[in-house]
């Protein structure tokens, strides 16, 4: 292995197990293909990044990302299904769909994109269920990037840090340590496919439901999606929010995304915060009550 990618890692752990990174490193490469090196590679480099981070799985940010991890994912698939539901929403109600080809149908592409790469990860694929709804976003930011670059010499920069939150967002899955991924909650490839079928479906459903009433209220819209996502979640992603720090980043990328939506405004925020105080509060009570009766038994 070059020796630049070890460098990577911190001094004392290099020394420690850099010879024996090297070997597996050359064990799970020999023979294979440009794709498996650059694979092998890239978990290197993910690895070394947690590492200088204080993200590993034995570190307290670890832990706490490996907490979050599923709720970004479910708030960015969520996000991405809300902006293909609106998007064939309009084409249906107006007859005209809302995409200024070919840079819209680009911008399409990379939602539904990062919509099935968050079903995906929250399936039982999470590794690559979640470079893919990552690379999906990267895509997206691109395409709005190439939009405004006429005149993006005259943007604020503001206008440009809009860019950085669903990046974040999207970026928050990769540093969960790989020995604390959320189990998968769909075990067969059967049952895998199927989800991945029904979940475009249900996209489309959303969008022509009741298109002149429900359909047409982004609050509902947004709601319906960020609740699919959390029931697909499920009660294992519950079940490691143990603290309200973690409530608070796991419950951060919804209420940012939801701005994004258009769902959380100036008017809505405050009343946001103070739900999601409110509820973290509920979920450390509960959670010191459950622990003192189970310790008692």
């Amino acid at each position: 292995m070059n020796l630049p990618l070890l460098r990577l890692y911190p001094a004392g752990f290099r020394r420690a197990f850099g010879d024996e990174i090297a070997e597996a490193y050359r064990e799970a490469t020999e023979g294979a293909g440009p794709l498996t090196r650059l694979r092998e590679a890239g978990d290197i480099v993910a690895h070394a990044l947690r590492l200088r981070l204080g993200v590993g799985s034995a570190q307290r940010g670890g832990r706490l990302f490996a907490a979050a991890a599923p709720f970004a994912l479910a708030a960015t698939g969520a996000y991405a299904a809300f902006l293909l539901a609106s998007t064939l929403n309009l084409a249906y109600v107006t007859g005209l769909p809302d995409l200024e080809a070919p840079l819209g149908y680009a911008m399409n592409g990379f939602s539904a994109l990062t919509f099935i790469g968050a079903v995906l990860a929250l399936g039982g694929r999470f590794a690559v269920g979640a470079r893919t709804a990552f690379a999906g976003v990267v895509g997206s930011t691109v395409c709005f990037v190439i939009a405004v670059l006429p005149g993006i010499l005259d943007m604020p920069l503001a206008h440009l840090a809009y860019l950085t939150p669903p990046l974040a967002i999207a970026a928050l899955p990769l540093l969960c340590p790989p020995d604390l991924r959320p189990p998968g909650r769909i075990r067969t490839t059967t049952g895998l496919v199927a989800l991945l079928l029904w979940a475009p479906l249900f996209v489309v459903l959303l969008a022509l439901l009741d298109a002149g009433g429900f359909g047409m209220i982004v609050l509902w819209r947004f709601a319906v999606t960020v609740t699919a996502a959390l029931v697909l979640a499920g009660r294992p992603a519950l079940s490691g929010i143990r603290t309200p720090g973690r409530f608070a980043l796991a419950a951060a990328p919804f209420l940012v995304l939801g701005y994004f939506a258009g769902v959380v405004g100036e008017d809505t925020a405050l009343p946001c915060l103070v739900l999601l105080a409110a509820m973290g509060l509920a979920v450390h009570r509960w959670r010191r009550r459950h622990s003192d009766t189970a310790g008692q038994a």
